[in-house]
């Protein structure tokens, strides 16, 4: 009866059945004989299960054995038996509670889950065992989903597409350890007969990095112009405390040297993405930014090595340009970032224009070059305006990093004779401008979504009906953010409770000396699924009432790739959009390997 429930523990563990347990519920007792170099475990299976389910479980959680064959090496003993402490008694604890359950009548706990439960202990070294690990399996009515395919994200781009006045490339300076792998980026602005105006907006996080403070700190100095980015991955040079400064000023020093005009300054915008509390090996970065040089260009083939350079955990480069025209006048924008975990930025604007309105808005690196003339104070505008909107609304997993940032370059290559686009002397000229930087940060900011870290879907979140855009903006952040809304999404389970519960959990303005604060009515509120083909939409609540749901249907809907959840608040005008992206096994897998 051992080979037939669990072949892979009986190949090397042999004892005896203890008495057997009511109600189909037994419990087998293997004594290890042949291990040499662990000490001898006791091992215990539990398992609650009719007699026919149980071969199937054992052979579902056949590799839990396997790790536990006699000759096991040192390092297994340790992954398995984890540390002796606090983690030694938290683990008694569990295995008490577990062997309690298996006491109690099986009328009223269910009997369509089965739960396995594996502890070791050892056996001849104390008087007493003392259970070090637990492992538990639970049946589950789905497998895991590979990720979608994203290959046809990526893919050429017209090199008359690309914004004139630059030349960027992407190079290996062994930040990385893979060999080849590009991992520092250069882009220059070769304009010498005007400045090139700069824009950015940084990480509000409290732990800001290096490259942060370096960068805003000469956008400050500079009045709002800056030539040059350069960029590493690999390392985020962030809790560095001084030899990170050090380090950030000497990429910014090395880089400018590479400028056709030299400045009293410094010109160049510093970003770092990678493992925080690491030192830069700046030797490597300066050879490599030194390096840079020769291999400097504009054509597809260097803007795509630049976008290479800024990759992490992504899985392709994250690369967009466009053409538009401003009255009759033709530019050109391109724009590279990355990201895919630690995603949910809380941006705002540089300390030259700290008047500006402070929007909220991981590691989210962003780099958008237009050959547009545009002034530096409203190029700031737009580009927060354009943040808020796009980058400021997405989240992947809800962290934000101390590295998120984003910088927008106008070198007025295209037209030099054309006037300088300004929100005061022509404000209708910005707003076109700031309409075509908001719609490619947001196609820019939907790529960080799409390459979500082992994300299966891709969800708009939209609402609506509410009495501020900073009200909708919230709502919408907290739906997005919600795990419990994120696993419904991987499960593609239409569970619009955890989206109203979401929905409900956000304060809304405050009151004012002329209002009371909003307050959300249940029996006005409405949840509908909206399928990304355009056929018909589903309601699954609606003026707080439970719709009678079309299982099927649904699923029809959740199955797909791209979908919308909107919700409809009935409290004003004005509504906001978020993307967001689902949770699923390859997400903990990823992290639980990788260090951020």
């Amino acid at each position: 009866m051992i080979k037939r429930i669990y072949p892979v523990l009986a190949d090397f563990a042999v004892g005896e059945t203890s008495r057997p347990m009511p109600r189909a519920r037994w419990c087998l007792r293997y004594q290890e004989a042949s291990c040499t170099r662990m000490p001898r475990f006791k091992l215990s299976l539990l398992v609650r299960s009719s007699a026919s389910k149980l071969c199937t479980m054992a052979d579902a959680n056949g590799a839990m054995g396997c790790g536990l064959q006699a000759g096991a090496r040192r390092e297994s003993q340790s992954e398995l038996l984890g540390r002796r402490g606090r983690g030694q008694r938290r683990a008694e604890r569990r295995v008490e509670a577990f062997e309690n359950r298996a006491r109690q009548p099986i009328r009223g706990r269910g009997r369509r889950r089965t739960d396995v439960v594996i502890y070791l202990a050892h056996s001849s070294l104390m008087p007493r065992p003392a259970p070090q690990a637990v492992l538990r399996r639970l049946a589950s009515t789905f497998t895991q989903r590979p990720s979608p395919p994203k290959s046809h994200l990526h893919a050429p781009l017209p090199s008359n597409s690309f914004p004139q006045g630059y030349v960027l490339t992407g190079l290996h300076a062994g930040v990385k350890k893979k060999a080849g792998v590009p991992d520092v980026a250069v882009i220059l602005s070769t304009v010498q007969d005007r400045k090139t105006a700069a824009a950015a907006c940084f990480t509000r996080n409290a732990f800001k990095a290096a490259p942060v403070l370096v960068s805003d700190e000469i956008l400050t100095k500079n009045g709002g112009y800056a030539s040059a980015v350069v960029v590493n991955s690999g390392c985020a040079n962030a809790v560095t405390g001084k030899q990170g400064m050090e380090d950030a000023w000497a990429m910014v020093k090395a880089t400018d040297a590479l400028l056709p005009t030299k400045e009293d300054h410094p010109q160049t915008l510093v970003m770092s993405t990678g493992v925080i509390g690491q030192n830069l090996p700046i030797s490597k970065i300066l050879s490599g930014i030194s390096a840079a040089q020769a291999s400097l260009g504009s054509d597809f083939a260097s803007w795509e090595l630049a976008a290479k350079a800024f990759m992490t955990t992504d899985t392709f480069p994250k690369l967009r340009s466009r053409v538009f025209k401003i009255k009759g006048v033709e530019y050109r924008m391109a724009g590279m970032d990355k990201g895919a975990g630690m995603i949910h930025p809380d941006m705002g604007p540089a300390s030259t224009f700290s008047s500006a309105p402070r929007q909220l808005h991981a590691t989210l690196l962003g780099c958008i070059m237009t050959d547009a003339a545009v002034s530096p104070r409203s190029l700031q505008n737009a580009l927060t305006y354009a943040v808020d909107r796009s980058f400021n609304s997405i989240s992947v997993d809800g962290d934000m990093s101390t590295n998120d940032s984003i910088y927008v370059l106008a070198n007025g290559a295209a037209a030099p004779s054309a006037a300088v686009i300004d929100e005061q002397t022509d404000p209708e000229a910005y707003e076109a401008f700031k309409t075509e930087l908001t719609d490619f940060a947001a196609d820019l900011a939907k790529l960080v979504v799409r390459d979500g870290e082992g994300a299966t879907k891709f969800v708009t979140v939209t609402v609506k009906g509410a009495p501020s855009y900073g009200d909708a903006h919230r709502v919408a952040s907290r739906i997005s953010t919600s795990a419990l809304v994120k696993t419904a999404l991987y499960g593609e389970d239409a569970n619009w409770g955890r989206i109203l519960a979401a929905t409900g959990s956000v304060p809304f303005s405050a009151p004012t000396p002329t209002s009371a604060a909003p307050v959300i009515d249940p029996s006005k509120v409405s949840v509908t699924l909206v399928p990304a083909d355009g056929s018909a939409p589903l309601p699954v609540l609606v003026n707080g009432e439970p719709e009678k749901v079309d299982e099927v249907r649904a699923k029809e809907i959740m199955v797909q790739e791209d979908f919308e959840l909107l919700v409809d608040l009935k409290m004003g005008e004005e509504q906001a959009t978020y993307w967001t992206c689902d949770f699923s096994y390859e997400y903990v897998s990823i992290n639980g390997d990788y260090r951020s």
